[in-house]
């Protein structure tokens, strides 16, 4: 079955065109620093959102019907789900997608039969993959929709969980491996807690380490080469989260001497919810080396929930992709659309359509974030702003030569401090020049 028959296949035509079917500003084959774009970008599509969302909310039943979503059979929507994806795939000509174990393959009663149903759907991916050109950026394991995660994963008070947990993952990565998966992906939907009152924080906290180093330790003995990742969120659906932003999860790594082995995938909503910009969190990930992947979407700000909307603000793509290409691009990882469609927006042709917003958006502000890195724009404000430290007293302060008496010898010698402007207006002019100009 044709589950977009209606629906053409997505080229470029430039920012002229006003056929919505056609990428504006992503041109794959564009070739930019001597790469064409489609590498610079990475894209992949999130096969949860993509195939399996329904458009339910907390006040809502669903409103999204999917044709591959008809049968009564659980394993025969998953059959479908994989035949509409991949042909959804080669609509867009996109290069990677993301899947959690349950988006591909449903439970079972155990964990026996839910392995079972996972290397049935896995086998026809396989298939599939033989021919597409579309590949496996990253897997990973759903650690929080099944009731038995009510307390959490890794992090549950139940020690029936976490092994149950570590079953899963353990699966996860192989089946990741199998399908030529790039890196994996640890997310901790429910590890954290609700109330201090009834949790042993360190216990948590220990034991995660624990189940990290588990991983780690599989990986390498099954071969599994891919980049390991973790996503913060702070918050929603537990109320504390221990992944909280890029700045807990660096410092939780080097405690538990993790740091060697993870890298961050960082998401736009999430950054928003920990009242940080998205710009920060790829910011503080970039100069520790930590940047590994980016889910792409953005949420609202008049909303207090990870609205995981389609990222259509070029600003917001423009410093992402600043930040990406002052790491020096991509090595494994990508951005992967963990976007979905509106409640209201339900017809199978908003599904293409929001893709190629974000893919525009995410392009646009590649080009524009090229021009400013090659131009140097901030990196010549910023060496001139904190030029105090490459001479004098503040030469040595950086250098290690000074401690608190020399400084308070040269303090007591000041006869006034002169500060200069931070001109942000003039420097966020700058910004808005380069994008309206490009």
């Amino acid at each position: 079955m044709k589950y977009f028959k209606d629906i053409p296949e997505v080229k470029y035509e430039g920012p002229q065109s006003d056929n919505p079917f056609a990428f504006k500003y992503y041109n794959p084959d564009e070739v930019i620093d001597g790469k064409p774009l489609k590498d610079h970008l990475r894209f992949a599509i999130a096969y949860w959102h993509t195939f399996c969302a329904t458009g339910s909310d907390p006040f809502g039943q669903p409103t999204i019907n999917r044709p591959w979503d008809k049968f009564s059979n659980p394993m025969d929507n998953a059959k479908a789900r994989v035949e509409a994806a991949f042909e959804f795939f080669e609509k867009l000509n996109v290069p990677f997608f993301c899947f959690h174990d349950r988006d591909i393959a449903p439970e079972g009663e155990n964990l026996r039969e839910t392995n079972k149903n996972l290397d049935e759907i896995v086998s026809m991916i396989k298939e599939y993959l033989k021919t597409s050109k579309t590949k496996v950026l990253w897997g990973t394991a759903n650690l929080f929709s099944h009731p038995r995660y009510v307390h959490g994963a890794a992090t549950s008070c139940n020690a029936d969980v976490f092994a149950y947990a570590a079953a899963q993952v353990k699966k996860a990565l192989e089946v990741t491996k199998e399908l030529g998966g790039e890196n994996y992906v640890f997310w901790g939907g429910r590890e954290g807690y609700e109330t201090l009152l009834n949790t042993d924080m360190e216990l948590e906290l220990d034991n995660l380490a624990r189940f990290l180093h588990m991983a780690v330790d599989y990986a390498k003995e099954i071969g599994f080469d891919g980049q390991f990742l973790i996503e913060p969120k702070p918050k929603e659906p537990t109320k504390h989260q221990y992944d909280f932003d890029a700045a807990h999860v660096y410092g939780f790594l080097k405690k538990y001497d993790l740091d060697k082995y993870f890298k961050l995938n960082i998401e736009v909503n999430h950054a928003t919810l920990a009242g940080h910009d998205f710009h920060h969190e790829l910011r503080f990930a970039r100069i520790n080396n930590m940047l590994g992947s980016i889910d792409a979407n953005m949420g609202d700000l008049l909303l207090g929930w990870d609205t995981d909307q389609f990222p259509t603000d070029v600003r917001l793509t423009t410093l992402a992709m600043y930040e990406v290409i002052k790491m020096g691009g991509f090595d494994k990882g990508g951005l992967n659309f963990d976007a979905k469609v509106r409640r209201g927006s339900f017809e199978l042709e908003d599904l293409v359509i929001g893709h190629i917003a974000g893919m525009d958006a995410f392009a646009k502000g590649f080009k524009i974030a090229y021009k400013l890195v090659k131009d140097g724009v901030f990196d010549k404000f910023i060496e001139e702003r904190y030029r105090s430290y490459k001479e004098g007293i503040g030469a040595k302060i950086v250098s290690g030569q000074a401690d608190f008496k020399t400084l308070e010898e040269y303090a007591l010698n000041l006869s006034k401090i002169e500060n200069k402007s931070g001109k942000q207006e003039l420097l966020e002019m700058i910004l808005n020049k380069y994008m309206f100009s490009e």
